[in-house]
């Protein structure tokens, strides 16, 4: 068995302890069934509610306590390419099997969802929820006109959401052409001054990472010179089973769909 990164997992019986260093990939494990398989979390795990009362907090996504990770004894740990570190991963290898996913398109997502129904047993379910999001994705309908869009995710300093992303893709399925889709960072920094020249329908400011909130839009239309609407990064960020909920949520932001 292989991670989405390609690499050999020593995995020779079903997992039954998990730490989950992702949180839409704890959301997609509860999804599974796989609720009572899990000994350990972040503090970002706010997915489903209340699960963070019930589970061993081990740290954040970018820091973790490997002390508390050893103590829970996994049988299996979960991480991301693009949440944790390359060195949490190799510090991580010491403790037990480590499964890395890496998820930029729709595509991906199904594939990790195929794979942790093979790694945990689940695989009548992992099929189940695949062909519910892609249901759900076939009833989208968004009409066929391209915004020009810039995606933010930080301020002090601004940051954007480039190319090769999950988020990108999330916009190009609802026609949003990021302006900062060629960018050779995957999220650059930028200022009122890159912008003011470039053709921009709407700023899209995100709920997450950084918490924006409606008291920041009226700071950043001044700056930008252009209209901004508050978006739930979640459902622009969260791959796994929080797309069953993405593709209604996308139906209502009146931007994509007049």
């Amino acid at each position: 068995m292989k991670d989405q990164l390609g690499r050999l997992l020593d995995i020779t019986q079903i997992p039954k302890r998990i730490i989950s260093l992702v949180p839409s990939q704890t959301e997609l494990l509860c999804s599974l069934g796989l609720k009572d398989s899990i000994v350990g979390i972040t503090k970002f795990c706010v997915h489903p509610e209340g699960l963070k009362k019930e589970k061993k907090i081990v740290g954040g996504t970018k820091n973790v306590h490997f002390n508390k990770i050893a103590d829970l004894k996994p049988d299996i740990i979960l991480c991301n390419k693009e949440e944790n570190t390359e060195e949490m991963v190799l510090a991580l290898e010491k403790i037990a099997s480590v499964h890395v996913s890496n998820v930029i398109t729709l595509e991906d997502t199904y594939q990790l969802i195929l794979q942790y129904g093979e790694i945990f047993k689940r695989t009548e379910q992992a099929s189940q929820l695949v062909n519910a999001i892609q249901y759900k994705k076939g009833e989208l309908n968004i009409d066929n006109r391209i915004k020009k869009v810039v995606y933010l995710i930080w301020k002090d300093p601004w940051m954007a959401v480039g190319g090769n992303t999950f988020i990108n893709s999330m916009l190009e399925l609802n026609n949003c052409d990021n302006v900062y889709k060629n960018s050779a960072d995957r999220y650059p920094v930028v200022t009122p001054e890159m912008l003011k020249d470039l053709d921009i329908d709407i700023v899209l400011l995100s709920s997450e990472p950084y918490p924006f909130r409606e008291k920041h839009i009226s700071e950043i239309d001044k700056l930008f010179n252009t209209k901004t609407i508050l978006v739930n990064g979640e459902y622009f960020s969260w791959y796994g089973s929080r797309l069953l909920k993405a593709f209604d949520y996308f139906k209502t932001i009146s931007f994509l769909n007049n």
